[in-house]
Formats: C-alpha cells, structure tokens, sequence
C-alpha cells in the first residue's frame, strides 16, 4: 500500500500563484491551460496541486492544508528569504502573507501562509506526542497570551483577541518583559488583521523599545523576528 494525499486547491488565476510559490522554492511541475487551468508545484516532499475558478474570490477563501515537516525553523527561514529576495519584504497581510512561526498549545510548532488564492497552508512540526489543546495558563498575562493567540489562529476572531490583550495591558499588575512583547507583536498582528495601521505601528514601536537580556531575547525569539518584517502587503 503506497497512498499519498495530494490537496488540490481553488485560485482566480494561476500565474500570480504560481509566481509566489516559485519564491518559495517551489518548482512548477506541470502546467495546462485547457481544458481547464492546472498546475502543480513540489518542493522536497510537499506537493500542491490548484485549479483555476475565474469566479472565484480569494478574499472569502476557507481553502486549507497541512504541511508537516520535520524541521519548521528551516523551512520558515527559507520561505522568508525567498519572500525577502523576490518582492524585498515579508507580506504580512493581505494577499498573500505570511504569518509568524510560534509554539502552539497543542504541541505543535507552526506557521500559517496565504497564498494569492486565499488558500491557508498551515506549516507545522509536532513538538509533543500529545496533540490536545492544553489547559490555559494560570498566570494572568501567559493566560491572555494563550486564549488571544487562539482566537487569533484556530478561531480567526482578530476582535475578540485584541480585546483580551488590550484589556490585560491595561490592568495595573506589570508582565515579564518576554510576556510583554510577545503580547505586544499578537496584538501589532491583530491590528494589521484588521486594518489599524496606526495601532500596529505604535504597538510595535513600543514592543521594540522593552529592554530585554540575552537570555529573555532567546526566550521571545519568534516575536523579534516578526518586529523585523516591515509591513507591507503582497506582491500585485
């Protein structure tokens, strides 16, 4: 028994897919125009396969995959360099973009990738053997970290998440610096998710200002890296 599961997704036109993957490091495999339009892409072990729907529309998509692979952080880095020498910028928000790499609670480290159909490729490496949701924090400020960062992936409710952590910031008991910027860089992603440039351009700014040591840098790794993506939105 030799099965392999190949998604097939849905796009408006395939040439600006296809020119987004091939930044990526994708390889386009096959190409037909008729009768219908079709075409494949391959890098290493993942293949995707789209069909052209001119009536389709990207911005309402609920297409969506996964990749597993076994070393994320690579593949990340990968993806964002091919984004960087391609269009000179990470996309992180409209179509396409690329979200940020992080620790889920459900024992999986993963990041979410749009691409210019609205197809969501979730990318993620298990961490655990355990994939359940894991009970939330008790501390106050890991807490909202968890529940927002939640409603902002599994539940896509960028509103209810930016009320979470607004209303955290906004109590008179003071995070860790590390839980600061984590929650800090959500709630910037969160505001570009919902068109507040001005939010997410302060929020950032004053993430980017908390003095942190060496050993908090490594522990808030994945939220720096983010500080270092300028916000633009994708390629046209």
């Amino acid at each position: 028994m030799g099965e392999k599961t190949i998604p097939i997704l849905p796009c408006q036109h395939l040439q600006p897919l296809l020119d987004f993957y091939e930044a990526l490091g994708f390889e386009v495999t096959f190409r037909q125009r008729s009768p219908n339009p079709y075409a494949v892409v391959e890098r290493g072990g993942i293949e995707l396969r789209f069909f052209g729907l001119r009536a389709y529309d990207p911005a309402a998509s609920v297409s969506t995959c996964y990749v597993i692979t076994d070393d994320v952080d690579a593949l990340y880095a990968a993806f964002r360099a091919g984004l960087r020498e391609t269009y000179g910028r990470i996309p992180t928000r409209g179509l396409p973009r690329l979200g940020p790499l992080k620790d889920m609670s459900y024992g999986v480290r993963q990041f979410l990738m749009t691409d210019p159909g609205g197809n969501c490729v979730r990318v993620g490496q298990p961490t655990s053997e355990d994939q359940s949701h894991r009970p939330a924090p008790e501390e106050t400020f890991a807490r909202a970290l968890h529940h927002a960062s939640l409603l902002t992936d599994s539940k896509e409710d960028p509103v209810a998440a930016a009320r979470v952590i607004d209303r955290v910031l906004g109590s008179a008991a003071e995070p860790t610096p590390t839980l600061l910027v984590r929650l800090l860089v959500l709630r910037a992603d969160v505001a570009v998710r919902l068109g507040d440039e001005e939010t997410a351009t302060a929020t950032l700014a004053r993430a980017a200002a908390v003095p942190l040591t060496a050993e908090q840098r490594d522990t808030a790794q994945d939220a720096l890296v983010r500080l270092e993506d300028p916000r633009g939105r994708g390629p046209a």
